[in-house]
């Protein structure tokens, strides 16, 4: 009598017994998200996010997702008719822009991400900073790369004054996950549009994250011959930006990343949001599916 198990149903039970230390090491712990790029715009792939959120939450972890939505904004500029303006890779927010922002942000996409969680099982509940004072903010000043003397004027576009994170931690005690929009508000009841990897890392940082995920259209950090590097220090990547090897919109990323690993948060990974479930295999497998950085 022959008890071999075919080989499809062994490799998923030796991937779930692969993640058994992992979802033990992990238990209770806080994950900050941040969700952007194919995986944010591909249906297959949308599923795909929501599920992996709300299985890490039914393991015992605490999700906390930071979404972007760059592309959205761009479409519904266009369906206006206005064209969106960049200044060192940071878009120009005139007063009609931040409608439009906070619209396209809070409104649709937000609303979608609950909706995709909802549906897969999980309690998602959407929050702006507004909500619960989470994310004060002041306009960003924004000095030129090249001549430090020269400031250019970006419009609604936030940096953070302070975290209160009160409202996410209630909510993620009561086995909500919270989705969050980077919208803050300043002194004067003002909104601004704040960049989602930098709300994300410094979300990590106040709510004292085990890990922050930080989901790209990219496999990882690669070195010089295109190559994934899947584990980099601090002094590594300072080293990498300074050979010019990490450059442009890696920059803001990595920057946040740093700093969150710094300031305690345990590890950050940039992970290829293309490859499907790859926050899951990051999180609950050996294999590396992308960069991960310790601080």
């Amino acid at each position: 009598m022959n008890l071999s198990i075919p080989d499809a149903p062994r490799d998923k039970a030796e991937i779930l017994a692969q993640a058994l230390p992992y979802i033990r090491q992990f238990h209770g712990k806080t994950l900050v998200i941040k969700y952007g790029g194919n995986a944010m715009t591909d249906p297959a792939l949308q599923q795909d996010f929501a599920e992996d959120v709300v299985l890490l939450k039914l393991v015992g972890m605490n999700p906390v997702v930071v979404h972007g939505g760059g592309p959205q904004i761009e479409a519904a500029l266009k369906r206006l008719g206005k064209e969106g303006r960049f200044i060192q890779g940071m878009r120009v927010t005139d007063a009609e822009t931040m409608e439009v922002v906070e619209w396209v942000l809070a409104g649709e996409v937000q609303q979608d991400i609950v909706g995709l969680i909802n549906q897969a099982g999980g309690k998602a509940v959407g929050l702006t900073g507004r909500d619960g004072g989470l994310i004060r903010a002041k306009k960003l000043k924004m000095l030129d790369h090249k001549d430090p003397s020269v400031e250019h004027d970006v419009g609604q576009v936030g940096e953070i004054v302070a975290i209160d994170s009160s409202v996410v931690k209630a909510l993620q005690d009561d086995a909500f996950i919270p989705v969050v929009s980077p919208i803050g508000f300043g002194s004067d009841n003002e909104s601004y549009n704040i960049n989602a990897d930098v709300v994300a890392s410094r979300l990590a940082t106040e709510l004292r994250a085990e890990k922050l995920l930080l989901l790209t259209n990219i496999p990882g950090v690669l070195d010089k011959q295109g190559q994934l590097l899947p584990t980099l220090t601090a002094a590594q990547i300072d080293a990498l930006i300074a050979d010019g090897t990490i450059s442009g919109g890696m920059l803001p990323k990595l920057a946040g990343a740093i700093d969150a690993a710094k300031a305690g948060v345990n590890a950050v990974h940039i992970v290829d949001g293309r490859v499907p479930h790859a926050m899951l295999l990051e999180i609950l497998t050996d294999q590396a599916y992308g960069t991960m950085i310790r601080g």
